[in-house]
């Protein structure tokens, strides 16, 4: 079928709220590239908001994929387990930069990481309370929707939200935000609205996702490190979108040299099979009873397989190095860029994890959201799939599989430059 036909399909049976706005539909991918039904190729700038740091369907996954499908696809593994199981939850176990020996359970999306994070930190307190932070996300049912720091478009339409979950500032200078006053916030939080006796989690990203890939200092992870043992609550880092290497690092948190006792990660550990892990200390992920976590899905043989398969290929083939000198070609395209556009400014990455911002005023830091779906749409009408995020929607993130060749990165990075001269015209000199 092609995407016309699909399309009247999509706007017949499928939800308008899981609808996708784009109309072209893939057809096949390799590495940083898809081909849609129609037959356009097309370079992906998002990796499926970074699923794909090994770029799409990488051989040694897709292969442990195929071994795998041929020997066991289900069985529930809390009613048989099996190999692929434990030996992912051992690799997590020695990898994932937690206090003290780590102890693991898979899931099946970031959500439902977070979802048994906060089950954990409560049996393991014995409190209920959740403090998380503006600008975060954790994900669309309803307890990580209630810990989101953005209200739209994942809450607007699902009346009440559970409780327990409060909210502390983080630190973004650019926004009028500085790591004093977000600290200040969080204490704040702490003597009016969540007892820290009553207090299970601090929970945070280490560099905001969808808020806007705004790293939080090391001195700010050491302080809430510090409010955690004070106050005898768990530390809890989400490294669903910020994991697997997008940073330099297998973990954001590692450039802090700070241990939470727990940390979630989705996304990137599977290479597009649905999976996720939350690794803790072990007292405290076995503070529950009995099957009290699980699912019938969760950590699939088929899924545990392309896990394994993609920590080779980290060890194998320089993944982290990659990163580093992705991001390093990011940052100095960005900043030709600033100088070349008055609408760019505070480009930023951490590793590969880069982003800049789209502004109607400089030295007001004045938000362009509209810019920034505009930059989208005429990119994808170029055939570069590129995404915008942030609190203020103004933020062009930057998500490629860190394995992308140069020539093609080369390519989308001009599509990039030659949208923004189409947008904004004669504004400033162009880009070289």
């Amino acid at each position: 079928m092609n995407n016309a036909q699909l399309n009247e399909l999509k706007q017949r049976y499928v939800a308008n709220g899981a609808a996708s706005p784009a109309t072209q539909f893939a057809d096949r991918a390799e590495n940083a590239l898809v081909w849609d039904a129609d037959g356009n190729r097309i370079i992906d700038f998002a990796g499926g908001i970074g699923v794909l740091n090994i770029g799409h369907r990488h051989p040694k996954v897709v292969q442990a994929v195929k071994d795998q499908l041929d020997r066991v696809m289900h069985t529930c593994q809390t009613v048989m387990p099996y190999e692929g199981y434990v030996r992912v939850a051992e690799k997590l176990s020695q990898i994932t930069p937690v206090r003290g020996h780590a102890k693991v359970m898979l899931a099946n999306s970031g959500a439902e990481a977070l979802e048994n994070a906060v089950k954990v930190a409560r049996a393991a307190t014995g409190r209920n309370n959740v403090i998380c932070f503006d600008g975060g996300y954790h994900g669309r049912t309803f307890m990580t929707m209630a810990m989101n720091g953005k209200v739209a478009p994942y809450a607007s339409d699902f009346g009440s939200m559970p409780g327990n979950v409060f909210r502390a500032p983080f630190p973004v200078p650019y926004h009028g935000v500085s790591e004093d006053e977000a600290l200040r916030g969080l204490r704040m939080a702490l003597k009016t609205d969540a007892n820290p006796r009553d207090t299970a989690a601090i929970v945070l990203e280490p560099v905001l996702g969808e808020g806007g890939f705004y790293p939080a200092p090391t001195s700010f992870l050491e302080a809430i490190r510090e409010i955690c043992d004070e106050h005898g609550m768990l530390m809890i880092v989400d490294e669903v979108q910020s994991g697997f290497g997008r940073t330099g690092k297998l973990f954001a948190i590692e450039h802090s040299g700070v241990e939470p006792d727990i940390i979630t990660m989705a996304k990137s550990m599977a290479d597009g099979m649905p999976i996720s892990a939350v690794v803790g200390t072990d007292k405290h992920m076995d503070a529950s009873g009995p099957n009290s976590l699980g699912g019938t899905y969760t950590g699939s043989p088929v899924s545990c397989a392309a896990v394994l398969a993609v920590l080779e290929v980290f060890e194998q083939e320089g993944i982290l190095e990659k990163s580093q000198a992705l991001g390093e070609k990011l940052g100095e395209r960005f900043a030709q860029w600033e100088q070349a556009f008055d609408c760019v400014h505070n480009a930023r990455h951490m590793g590969a994890m880069a982003a800049f911002e789209l502004v109607t005023d400089k030295a007001r830091h004045t938000p362009d959201a509209n810019l920034a779906a505009a930059l989208c749409k005429r990119a994808r009408e170029k055939g570069l799939i590129l995404l915008s995020c942030g609190l203020y929607g103004n933020t062009i993130r930057f998500l490629m599989p860190l394995t992308i060749e140069d020539e093609v990165l080369e390519e989308g990075l001009a599509i990039v430059e030659a949208s923004l001269k189409e947008l904004v015209g004669s504004q400033t000199a162009a880009a070289s």
